[in-house]
């Protein structure tokens, strides 16, 4: 087998197994969402949320994969190998080791093809044909022939993609506008796109001028990179604070680990317990968890022993510890894992969907 073939067979055997992962029973399992996610962030570099449509939430019965609505409704029945979540309204799926894309009715608008696919954003998506990135539309035009080593989802008009051993950036029409030169390179956000050069991280505008120097350490699996609500993740010392988009550190070095702004607040660590800072970096909810993700509609999952219930943003816990993993909300509805299997609730902790109803 070829090298290339080892690398994407293992790949799409990834993305299957992080697919999975989602919808399975994981109980004190020590894998992490974020930490599967960096993972494959080479290939989607998805720090950001995407647009993701709203009203539909995917769900497994006897193997396959369908969607309910906000009400628990099966809307689409399970029928795929694989599914992802809806993002501007089309959902990858999986059929005989294919790739291909459904629409929010059901229907298969770009037939099962491609050897991986990647969610929409900006109007176009990364496929691999062989072992090359290109990208399509909504209609399953490749509007960007597959040519790239490796490619990241557009944001902003633009897209990362490497080219030999560098990272250069494309446009929508695929031409090259910030040559490659780039030993590693992300997603545009605020103006600003995270760039490593010689073991150096900077930033640079969208014409491919340095705005903050190449002089950050650590790489890319290391932190928190790309700028979110203005502020950016850097180490010091084995020590995490953030800059902003001048390049200025505005919440000194001083915890273990730190994750991304969201609604105004980031989750953080201290010494082995996680709470919240806000944007000037005071801590308003206590370091008292063992795990605290990203708050999501004024509400975030928190790890207190083995279970997960959520607080809100006072730290007042709203949904009990119940659960063996929780995901954040997104349009009202959150997924948990019982001891049952996977399950939606809704904000007040209410059972939509899943064997716990």
């Amino acid at each position: 087998m070829a090298q290339g073939d080892s690398v994407f067979g293992f790949l799409a055997a990834f993305v299957a197994f992080l697919s999975l992962f989602f919808f399975l029973d994981i109980g004190n399992h020590s894998l992490r969402a974020d930490s599967l996610k960096s993972l494959l962030l080479v290939q989607t570099a998805a720090p950001m949320q995407p647009t993701r449509s709203p009203g539909l939430y995917r769900i497994p019965q006897k193997g396959k994969f369908g969607f309910i609505d906000r009400t628990g409704k099966i809307v689409i029945p399970p029928q795929f190998e694989l599914a992802w979540s809806f993002v501007e309204g089309r959902s990858q799926i999986k059929s005989d080791d294919k790739y291909g894309y459904i629409d929010e009715t059901g229907k298969v608008v770009i037939p099962p093809q491609f050897r991986l696919a990647f969610a929409f954003s900006d109007g176009l998506a990364i496929v691999v044909i062989g072992t090359k990135y290109g990208y399509i539309d909504t209609n399953g035009k490749l509007v960007i022939p597959a040519q790239f080593d490796e490619a990241l989802t557009f944001k902003n008009g633009l897209a990362a993609v490497k080219i030999g051993q560098k990272y250069g950036y494309i446009n929508k029409a695929g031409k090259l506008v910030i040559p490659p030169q780039f030993d590693y390179a992300m997603h545009f956000a605020d103006g600003l796109a995270p760039v490593q050069i010689d073991g150096k991280r900077g930033y640079i505008n969208q014409t491919g001028k340095f705005i903050i120097p190449p002089q950050f350490e650590g790489d890319w699996l290391s932190g928190v990179w790309t700028f979110n609500q203005g502020l950016a993740g850097i180490e010091q010392n084995n020590q995490w604070g953030y800059i902003d988009t001048t390049g200025t550190i505005v919440i000194p070095p001083q915890f273990n680990e730190i994750r991304e702004f969201y609604e105004g607040l980031a989750s953080v660590q201290v010494a082995d317990k996680w709470g919240y800072i806000d944007r000037t970096g005071k801590v308003v909810i206590p370091c008292q968890f063992d795990r605290a993700e990203r708050f999501s509609d004024g509400i975030a999952a928190v790890k207190i022993e083995d279970q997960y219930g959520y607080i809100d943003k006072t730290g007042k816990m709203i949904i009990p510890p119940r659960f063996g993993y929780a995901l954040a909300f997104t349009d009202g509805l959150a997924l948990v894992y019982t001891p049952e299997g996977a399950a939606y609730i809704d904000k007040t902790g209410k059972f939509i969907w899943g064997p716990a109803k």
